[in-house]
């Protein structure tokens, strides 16, 4: 038994109208995360980044960012210890937001932070340190790859 093209085309727009109906149901499944939320106001601020990225690569030492054991040890420069710093810790994970920590910047006499690796999930992390030592803004960005 053979099917005339009427039929032919009939099954042809019912394949392509399911199809399209599994792409739009898998659309909406999705979950897009922005990369940062407040985007624009970010954008605007990021003369700042990179006035405060100059002033970290024009230092003798840099910031260092390590996991030893259960701690994540953070070190800043040489240049700043002994010295008041104010700042922040943004571990940021570009997959899932959920995942974003933010931590006041509470270095030693040494320049040196401990944090509790338990504090972080484990993925890849972009480590966004801002800190800020005699009125100068300071940028700098590690990775981290946290594991169990």
């Amino acid at each position: 038994m053979t099917m005339n093209w009427g039929y032919k085309l009939f099954f042809t727009f019912i394949v392509f109208a399911i199809l399209m109906s599994w792409l739009v149901y898998r659309a909406f499944q999705t979950d897009f995360q922005l990369v940062e939320k407040e985007y624009y106001k970010s954008e605007l601020r990021y003369q700042e980044v990179i006035d405060g990225t100059k002033r970290v690569n024009a230092l003798a030492s840099e910031v260092s960012l390590s996991q030893e054991n259960e701690t994540i040890i953070l070190q800043l420069p040489d240049e700043m210890n002994n010295l008041p710093v104010v700042g922040t810790i943004w571990f940021y994970c570009a997959y899932d937001g959920a995942k974003d920590i933010r931590l006041e910047l509470k270095p030693d006499a040494a320049g040196k932070q401990q944090i509790a690796s338990a504090a972080l999930q484990p993925g890849t992390y972009t480590a966004k340190i801002q800190w800020k030592q005699a009125g100068k803004d300071y940028y700098s960005e590690r990775k981290l790859i946290m594991t169990r």
